[in-house]
């Protein structure tokens, strides 16, 4: 898929700002309005339909859940809300994911290229499902469905697969940004883990296969959220 067509709605006009400067540095977006409430949202979409909604949630007259919850066939919506509570609604609603304001960029970001994911798997009705790594003088191919998890070593990852340890000279982040971020998950600066590889949660762990993969603190939050969104 192309440039994502976009709408903010929020009725903080520093948030839509915010926002707007946001969508306009992560290159692959069209912002075609913004809107103060879900009644304007919701003239607005009769005459330009998009394919994502960044909604506000607690907004006058109307919340942006139960907005949601009107449309027969809304896009899909990454929620923007000051309010941790509602996070519940966001699994029953099928979004992206779910922002809690302040919003960071690169907070922004990861949800931004959880979007593009999804759209271009939806435009190309899939995507390869592998790549190419350099490993000990030769291309090893890396299975997507076949990787537990990376950490990253320095200036080397070490890839565990079903069958295989393959190690590559790379940082963690210039690997991560070759990974789908509909499939994978960064849970501690050394890791990122497979979403459908993990097992079971205890406390600040992992159990991905027979390994026990870290929670950072400061990853903590969004990495239960997402755990337990991403099968929703």
């Amino acid at each position: 898929m192309g440039r994502i067509n976009c709408i903010i709605t929020d009725d903080e006009p520093f948030a839509r700002k915010g926002l707007q400067g946001y969508i306009e540095k992560a290159g692959f977006f069209d912002l075609k309005a913004q809107c103060e409430d879900a009644m304007e949202l919701s003239n607005v979409l009769k005459q330009q339909p998009v394919d994502l909604l960044f909604l506000d949630i607690q907004m006058p007259h109307l919340t942006g859940v139960d907005f949601l919850k009107s449309l027969q066939n809304p896009p899909k919506v990454i929620f923007t809300t000051a309010f941790k509570e509602y996070a519940t609604d966001g699994f029953d609603l099928d979004i992206l994911d779910y922002l809690l304001k302040p919003i960071s960029f690169e907070r922004f970001m990861k949800a931004a290229f959880k979007a593009k994911d999804y759209f271009d798997q939806k435009s190309n009705g899939s995507e390869a499902g592998y790549l190419f790594v350099k490993s000990e003088g030769k291309l090893e191919k890396v299975i997507f469905d076949e990787v537990f998890f990376v950490q990253g070593m320095e200036n080397y990852v070490v890839i565990q697969t079903l069958n295989k340890k393959i190690i590559t000279h790379s940082t963690l982040k210039a690997f991560a940004d070759k990974l789908p971020q509909s499939r994978f998950l960064q849970t501690h600066k050394s890791y990122i883990v497979a979403y459908n590889k993990v097992s079971s949660i205890e406390g600040n762990t992992l159990n991905v296969g027979q390994y026990q993969i870290p929670i950072s603190r400061q990853l903590r939050e969004q990495v239960m959220y997402m755990l337990i969104n991403q099968g929703k």
